[in-house]
């Protein structure tokens, strides 16, 4: 039971990451998503800046502890996505660029939103 709940955590944080990198794509299609992607975006850099860890991984490591499995150490971008995303070397400069890039690309994505709400023609 515990390792199929560490399993459910991992695949809940995968899928809140992918949201956080490309749901401003899903916003662009459906506007009221803005609601939930904007303080994901924020909770994610915030997460990259200040160098936090996620509640996510170490609700992952409880159970894995508790099916008996070993934990792992560090966060869950350093287990999981540094070697696929991350180069090699990550250093917190790395991570700071890293952030900015998610912010760049989710301004322009919002920005591009609220330009095509303004053409609109009004009813």
């Amino acid at each position: 039971m515990y390792q199929l709940l560490a399993a459910a955590v991992l695949v809940l944080h995968f899928a809140f990451i992918a949201f956080v990198l490309g749901g401003g794509l899903l916003v662009l299609r459906w506007p009221r998503l803005a609601w939930l992607h904007g303080p994901a975006v924020v909770w994610g850099v915030a997460i990259e800046f200040m160098g936090w860890v996620c509640p996510l991984t170490p609700l992952e490591n409880r159970f894995r502890t508790l099916a008996g499995d070993v934990p792992y150490s560090g966060d869950f971008i350093e287990r999981y996505l540094l070697s696929i995303i991350y180069p090699v070397g990550l250093t917190p400069r790395a991570q700071m660029v890293l952030a900015g890039v998610v912010l760049v690309l989710n301004g322009m994505i919002y920005a591009e939103m609220m330009r095509a709400r303004g053409r609109r023609p009004k009813p």
